[in-house]
């Protein structure tokens, strides 16, 4: 069967296969993804929330809301 012929199927190039487009990890590269250091720390989100789903931290005068979601995933917000 020849895909996308038409006249086949009833059909004009809808049964097409799709085309996978392998896209890079750009994220792979990101500071935050590396292993930690010797000299960087790291916290325990536990140990930061302290059984709350909800925090605020003031960086620099402003303050933001760091929740975590009810899938366990991590939000920020100014």
């Amino acid at each position: 069967m020849v895909f996308g012929a038409p006249g086949r199927c009833g059909t004009s190039g809808k049964n097409q296969p799709k085309m996978m487009v392998e896209k890079p990890n750009t994220l792979s590269h990101a500071s935050l993804q590396r292993e930690p250091t010797a000299e960087m720390r790291v916290l325990e989100s536990a140990d930061i929330f302290r059984g709350a789903t909800e925090i605020m931290i003031r960086h620099d005068g402003v303050v933001y809301r760091m929740k975590i979601t009810r899938q366990g995933k991590l939000i920020l917000n100014k």
